[in-house]
């Protein structure tokens, strides 16, 4: 280990930049320091806690000058909690980094020219947007500052989030800015029931205790679902809680729970039971219909979904003759948005449940120009595949983080659709796969969109057309 990084304390660091962690970024000459609640702009002293090679991560000691960007967090959960990470930045500033590193991803891994890049579409709400939250139950709450884990009255049962790094400890949430009413309400009313009824909190280490997560979601159309997962628990227990809230939230309009008994929290393989209502709610984006099931996935930011999926139409320029691969059309909304626009879309999804999804969103709303598949992507898109449904005029493709296959990225170089609209929520991923698309495509539009304010998290949009087509 060098000389600099054996040093536990630096003196007027100049925070240059944030990192996708949220921790500020800031040099020591060579020796580069993540500072946890730093901001660009903030010159501080700064204590190291842990050191490698060319890098060390600290804490601010005192803080000098405060950055022009810096403001007041507004949850007192804030920097506990793994979320919301920018959230003593100005929205401005949050707005102006997420720029930044959509550009420098494109620049530096992709080497693309960023002169058509737009200015990101922020989120016209930044605090209650998202339409679902996952709490979980456990009975090792994560302790504050003068609590004794000794103190034999204190309560250690917690219903909220994990702690970032701390897979086993849970943050108990008094009031979360994410999602609007009557998320927190809910979460709290359930929370104090089971204490008061003794019911036992779920632990993550010994696979035990009878409560183990909370899903609520809601809806532009004013409907709200909320999902309760049991673990090891009597029927009589389910039955006194799921009255509970019945009887004291009456705008649930579906009321399910689930008894998932396995070493994991997914409940993709697991048995729906519906107490009340359907096991459904509705959303709606533009006139068009989408029925949201427990286990189905949608946009988290409604409001901003439509403003991206209103991008993504644009962006391919549709005459109302085109046949249209979706990929990664996950339950089909991008699909389903569209079809009125194109002659056919062709849907390909990984997850059987979520075409099934598809399937529906299409029926409910009287569309009959979609298609969807299920099955691994790399596995689907062959050139049978296409022999079968015809060459795409415009493909478009929404990957998860992780980016798209290679062997797919291959097969839109064997396809050359005209145009490919690549939607992104990682700009690193996709700069890897526009690496290997710029040998034939070029680069026409690129449009950033905030879905998740106060986070380090950006969508890109970005359109190629294929060169002399």
């Amino acid at each position: 280990m060098n000389q600099v990084a054996k040093k536990k304390f630096f003196e007027d660091v100049a925070i240059i930049d944030i990192a996708e962690e949220g921790k500020g970024v800031g040099k020591a000459g060579d020796f580069v320091l993540f500072v946890e609640k730093a901001v660009p702009g903030d010159v501080a002293d700064i204590e190291v806690y842990r050191s490698k090679k060319n890098f060390g991560e600290g804490k601010i000691a005192q803080l000098k000058k405060p950055s022009e960007y810096r403001t007041q967090p507004f949850c007192e959960h804030f920097g506990i909690c793994g979320g919301c990470k920018w959230q003593h930045m100005t929205y401005e500033a949050q707005l102006k980094f997420k720029q930044k590193s959509v550009a420098d991803a494109l620049t530096r891994l992709a080497k693309i020219d960023i002169e058509e890049m737009d200015e990101i579409v922020a989120s016209p709400v930044d605090k209650y947007y998202r339409n679902k939250l996952e709490y979980t139950f456990s009975n090792k709450r994560w302790l504050f500052d003068g609590e004794n884990r000794s103190d034999e009255a204190l309560n250690m049962n917690a219903l909220g989030f994990h702690i970032p790094g701390r897979f086993d400890k849970i943050l108990d949430i008094n009031h979360c800015w994410l999602q609007d009413e009557p998320s927190n309400t809910l979460r709290n009313a359930i929370r104090n029931f089971a204490l008061q009824n003794n019911y036992s909190f779920y632990d993550l280490k010994a696979h035990s205790g009878a409560l183990r997560n909370l899903i609520v979601r809601t809806s532009s159309t004013g409907e709200v679902m909320a999902i309760v997962v049991f673990a090891y628990v009597e029927q009589t227990q389910i039955d006194q809680l799921m009255q509970f809230v019945e009887d004291n939230f009456p705008e649930i309009t579906s009321l399910l729970y689930i008894v998932n008994q396995k070493k994991n929290d997914t409940i993709f393989d697991q048995e729906v039971i519906a107490w009340k209502g359907p096991e459904f709610i509705y959303e709606e984006m533009n006139g068009i219909k989408f029925r949201i099931g427990p286990k189905s996935f949608y946009q988290t930011n409604s409001v901003q979904a439509l403003r991206l999926y209103e991008i993504t139409r644009d962006f391919a320029g549709f005459t109302g003759n085109e046949l249209v691969y979706d990929l990664y059309t996950g339950a089909g909304t991008i699909a389903n948005f569209i079809a009125g626009h194109v002659r056919e879309v062709v849907g390909v999804e990984y997850v059987p449940a979520a075409i099934e999804d598809a399937k529906i969103n299409s029926a409910i709303n009287n569309i009959t120009n979609t298609k969807f598949y299920a099955g691994d992507m790399k596995d689907v898109l062959v050139a049978d595949f296409v022999k079968v449904h015809g060459k795409p005029d415009v493909i478009i493709t929404d990957p998860p983080r992780a980016g798209m296959h290679p062997d797919v990225v291959a097969r839109l170089m064997e396809i050359e659709s005209p145009k490919i609209v690549y939607v992104s929520c990682n700009a690193a991923t996709q700069a890897r796969d526009l690496l290997v698309l710029k040998e034939k495509y070029d680069v026409i539009k690129i449009q950033p969109v905030d879905m998740f304010p106060h986070t380090q998290h950006v969508e890109n949009v970005v359109l190629l057309v294929l060169r002399n087509s």
